[in-house]
């Protein structure tokens, strides 16, 4: 679960507001963060603040939170920053002043502690239909993946530098598992 943490001093109290990736709001998707209740999530009372100030979303492709300007005429200060368009990430002690209002970010969690959640399922490492005889898992040599024939291109794996055929852009290393993504493509010469 992808989470971020605001704290924030208003008329006089300590106040704590947790946002989170899919948190139902006024404008799905976002958290809107200014002094009109009709309209944003988080209300601040601060004459300063604009009625719609920012909002802080989750970047699904970035894996991040991030804010973004909505009143270009009172731009907020992101770590001493004006932001007066586009969008900033945020990260573990970012502050954001809107106005006089001072906004820390006082903890992001995302979720991408295990991997297996972003990474497309890998082919597995080990042939399951050969019989593992011993407890050592020999993840070099694999039964299976083929070599692509001479003079065509393969993917050279970034990890291990085995070459795979093109198909397995979008599967993965069959050897090691490592996304193909950034492979370099490689003439396979006759006689390799």
């Amino acid at each position: 679960m992808n989470a971020l943490t605001l704290q924030w001093h208003d008329a006089g109290e300590d106040k704590t507001q947790n946002i989170y990736e899919q948190q139902p709001s006024k404008n799905p998707g976002t958290v809107r963060i200014g002094r009109d209740p009709q309209r944003c999530d988080i209300v601040l009372n601060n004459p300063t603040v604009s009625g719609l100030h920012i909002e802080i979303f989750f970047h699904t492709l970035q894996q991040g939170f991030y804010v973004r300007n909505l009143r270009s005429q009172n731009p907020p200060l992101v770590d001493g920053r004006q932001l007066v368009q586009g969008e900033m990430p945020l990260a573990d002690g970012t502050s954001i002043s809107l106005g006089q209002i001072q906004l820390k970010v006082t903890s992001v969690s995302t979720g991408n502690i295990p991997a297996t959640i972003l990474v497309p399922p890998q082919p597995p490492a080990v042939n399951p239909h050969s019989p593992v005889n011993s407890g050592h898992h020999h993840h070099h040599h694999p039964p299976t993946p083929p070599t692509p024939p001479p003079g065509v291109y393969g993917l050279e794996c970034p990890k291990c530098h085995k070459v795979s055929p093109p198909e397995y852009l979008q599967i993965g290393c069959p050897w090691c598992g490592t996304s193909l993504a950034a492979a370099v493509s490689v003439l396979v010469a006759p006689g390799s």
